[in-house]
């Protein structure tokens, strides 16, 4: 007999948010980013400083990023407490690398900023489901692939767009297949203010 009769839902969702910040970001500041110290990752190249949305230089788009978190915090994770910045680098993936596969340890939200001209074709971000080795793998077939079941997810970055995702989320980027440099800011967060109830001696103020 067919089963016509069933229902479908998602039990639980893991957001990512998109938005562009063009207008915090100055030609100056692209120079200044392009030019920090890099040294060798292990795939790609990253800034020597692990801090530089505390560079002055930085400001109005340290600003605007914290904009965006405040917003977030309260109308995506409806939470009372802050999220705020804890480190920031600039990473530069040269032609034919890529990012290996990894998350972000001691974070909640991270972020990743697209702070000049992408070259083509772009090298998209992916996020995996799985977080951990498998040891069984049920693939759907490509046609039969859902919100519910595909095992990942691919998000392609436009100039000057922030994206924020959680920090557990496995995810790497496509090698760059381009002639030219890939330029990107990321970031992690934490939260501040309080936790649980004082009477529940739950309590940790942040």
């Amino acid at each position: 007999m067919a089963i016509k009769d069933y229902e479908l839902a998602a039990l639980f969702s893991e957001p990512y948010f998109r938005t562009n910040i063009g207008h915090a970001i100055s030609k100056e500041q692209i120079e200044y980013i392009k030019n920090l110290n890099m040294i060798k990752n292990k795939d790609n190249l990253i800034s020597e400083n692990l801090y530089i949305f505390k560079e002055p230089e930085l400001q109005s788009i340290n600003e605007a990023v914290q904009e965006v978190l405040d917003f977030y915090a309260s109308e995506v994770m409806g939470i009372s407490q802050k999220l705020y910045i804890t480190q920031s680098w600039s990473l530069t993936n040269l032609p034919n690398s890529g990012m290996h596969g990894h998350s972000h340890s001691n974070s909640i939200i991270s972020g990743s900023l697209y702070y000049c001209d992408l070259p083509s074709p772009v090298a998209r971000m992916v996020f995996d489901r799985h977080r951990t080795y498998q040891q069984i793998e049920l693939n759907p077939e490509p046609a039969k692939r859902t919100v519910y079941n595909a095992p990942i997810n691919i998000l392609t970055p436009k100039t000057n767009e922030l994206f924020l995702f959680s920090s557990g989320q496995q995810h790497f980027v496509e090698k760059n297949e381009s002639g030219q440099a890939r330029h990107a800011i990321a970031f992690n967060t934490f939260i501040k203010g309080k936790l649980g109830d004082y009477r529940d001696v739950s309590e940790l103020l942040l």
